[in-house]
């Protein structure tokens, strides 16, 4: 018998099953603004497993001030009420160049004093930014809800994240009012917002239903003119 080449056994379909594709992780969208520590990118559907795994890290951090999708279900449900035409979703990234790194910290942005440690690696998920309630024509006003995600919080990030969110809604999405509604007790929350030049506008009680309960929250605002004339 003439020997010659073997031909490729091709594999049955329990293997097949029992193997399936590696699909490489997406990258992150576009980066649509920058400074000099953070970029930022428009959220994605794509973005959920990151996003997900970052909400599950942060519970302590953001309890009891925040409530994030900590599954995929539930990022997805998130993720369709962003894409509609009154909302719009970011996502804030360290830059590739800049790694964050330190220990234990309180009082994180959105945190409201909650306290922990670890680091940041450059081009990881820092925090998220989203503009609800968008109105157009005569009013074009929206509101910030945003939040730091573990090891990110209490350096500076989401100052600088902001910046660029408001920047990006006064000039490309073409608002002129953006508004910050937080409840007193976050008073890393409460900071935040004087130190980029919102002012505040009053208290309302039982404005939001947080956590069970209706919560009274401090109203911070701020104008593109504002902008302008500090810049």
């Amino acid at each position: 018998m003439t020997e010659g080449p073997v031909p490729p056994v091709s594999p049955g379909p329990a293997a097949l099953l029992a193997t399936p594709p590696a699909f490489p992780a997406p990258g992150p969208a576009p980066v649509l603004a920058e400074g000099p520590r953070t970029t930022l990118h428009a959220l994605r559907h794509e973005d959920g497993p990151a996003f997900v795994a970052r909400v599950r890290a942060s519970r302590a951090l953001h309890h009891p001030w925040l409530s994030m999708p900590a599954d995929a279900n539930a990022f997805a449900a998130y993720a369709d009420r962003l894409a509609e035409p009154e909302r719009a979703g970011f996502l804030l990234r360290t830059r590739a160049d800049d790694a964050v790194a330190g220990g234990a910290r309180t009082g994180g942005v959105g945190a409201g004093g909650a306290t922990t440690g670890g680091a940041v690696a450059g081009g990881t998920l820092a925090g998220f930014v989203n503009i609800n309630n968008i109105v157009h024509g005569a009013f074009r006003c929206g509101a910030l809800g945003y939040g730091a995600f573990a090891g990110a919080e209490g350096r500076g990030l989401m100052t600088e994240g902001l910046g660029l969110v408001i920047r990006y809604a006064f000039t490309a999405l073409g608002l002129h009012r953006l508004e910050i509604n937080v409840q007193p007790e976050n008073t890393a929350s409460c900071a935040l917002a004087r130190r980029l030049g919102f002012r505040h506008e009053g208290y309302s009680p039982d404005f939001l239903y947080v956590d069970g309960a209706w919560r009274g929250h401090e109203r911070f605002a701020l104008t593109s003119e504002m902008v302008s004339a500090v810049a």
